[in-house]
């Protein structure tokens, strides 16, 4: 289960360490180095920023395209220009059918993701074509081409892409030069390293300006989806998250039986009195080590949110009613045996009354949560401490 479990954030009321820029620095690269630790509300996000990069950029190469078809007509060999206005069509039409893909692929992250690979392929493709069939000797008549692997790494920069990916496509594009300098037989020549160099140079500024802008891009959504406190999504981002998850279960089992996926609904029991008693700087402290407990309890693909005070609610996915119960009971019991500390660190009891319930195939975030917090007021109505599964439910559904 622990390697299973989200990272725990950090106490608001903790003393700063030594070196805990550098570990956020460290953090940072690691969030921008792949896409592996990022959550499935961010790919959407992420993906709906690159999918408006694609459409900039795909329509400028779309616009530019025909400009270099006349340079072309003027530049090549006679016995090369059908060859290449015939690839120069397909390179149209395939970056035309890219913008296709990408303006109707608003959810689709794959699809997205697609679409940002095509731009780049598509005309270091049609490049290497070009070289490929031009005849021995005639690589200086080539015009508007050369620069082609350097206008592609340059794009790299645009695009908000992990480090990992601009990295695979900037190797592409080195290749590519390689393979222009054998065919014109500038390999290995100073004029030939001096482009390498350059080449090489413009991948390293793309990379740190992918690192900069996905870093950026993280931070806004941080602050943009999840609660300055407890370091949990926010009310709005799990209404947002609700939704496409619904999407995604439609979307990925259309042809068969959607995936179970349950609801709970906590609060903090008698939290005001612990505000009343021990003040509201201890108050944060237990809503933030709430949240540790709470983000220990469950998987990377889960969502844990900040419903709003001291209520907080988690989204399971592929998870029946059974194991949302389950789940439910040990976030109870871990809650019941957790230390809490008050500002002289001995123990503030603190317990919690939790909902559970089904979502839906076809019900909205609304209907889900609204039944989450009627099974929760009848936890409270019970006594508290304790778990009560949706009341549209059988009982024994819950043994």
């Amino acid at each position: 289960m622990s390697d299973e479990r989200r990272q725990s954030t950090s106490p608001p009321l903790s003393a700063s360490r030594a070196g805990g820029e550098l570990s956020a620095n460290l953090t940072s690269i690691r969030d921008t180095f792949s896409s592996r630790h990022h959550s499935l509300d961010f790919a959407y996000s992420h993906a709906q920023y690159l999918r408006n990069r694609v459409l900039a950029v795909g329509l400028i190469f779309v616009l530019l395209s025909p400009l270099w078809a006349l340079v072309d007509v003027v530049m090549l060999p006679r016995e090369l220009l059908g060859t290449t206005l015939a690839g120069r069509a397909f390179l149209m039409a395939g970056l035309v059918g890219t913008l296709l893909l990408a303006k109707f692929s608003r959810e689709k992250i794959g699809r997205i993701r697609l679409s940002a690979s095509l731009l780049l392929v598509l005309p270091a493709a049609f490049y290497a074509m070009v070289l490929l069939l031009l005849p021995p000797g005639e690589a200086e008549r080539l015009a508007g081409y050369a620069f082609i692997p350097f206008l592609l790494v340059a794009a790299l920069s645009i695009f908000p892409l992990t480090i990992v990916e601009s990295l695979a496509a900037g190797i592409v594009m080195l290749w590519l030069l390689v393979y222009a300098q054998t065919v014109d037989g500038s390999w290995l020549t100073p004029a030939g390293l001096e482009g390498l160099w350059l080449l090489t140079s413009l991948l390293v500024v793309s990379l740190t300006a992918n690192h900069f802008q996905l870093s950026l891009l993280m931070r806004v959504y941080r602050q943009a989806t999840h609660d300055p406190l407890t370091g949990l999504f926010n009310r709005g981002a799990l209404k947002l998250h609700l939704d496409k998850l619904q999407a995604w279960r439609r979307e990925e089992h259309s042809g068969g039986q959607l995936p179970d996926c349950a609801v709970l609904m906590m609060d903090i029991d008698h939290f005001k009195r612990i505000n009343d008693s021990h003040g509201h700087s201890v108050g944060d402290t237990v809503l933030t080590e709430f949240a540790r407990v709470l983000a220990s309890q469950t998987r990377a693909e889960d969502c844990v949110a900040r419903y709003g005070g001291e209520e907080f609610v988690i989204l399971l996915v592929n998870a029946d009613i059974h194991r949302a119960h389950d789940v439910a009971e040990r976030i109870r019991q871990a809650v019941e045996q957790h230390h809490f500390p008050d500002h002289n660190h001995q123990r503030v009891p603190v317990t919690t009354s939790v909902g559970v319930a089904r979502i839906g195939d076809d019900e909205t975030a609304e209907e889900a949560l609204k039944r989450a917090d009627a099974a929760l007021y009848g936890a409270k109505d019970a006594g508290r401490n304790r778990v009560m599964g949706d009341a549209s439910l059988p009982p024994s559904s819950l043994r």
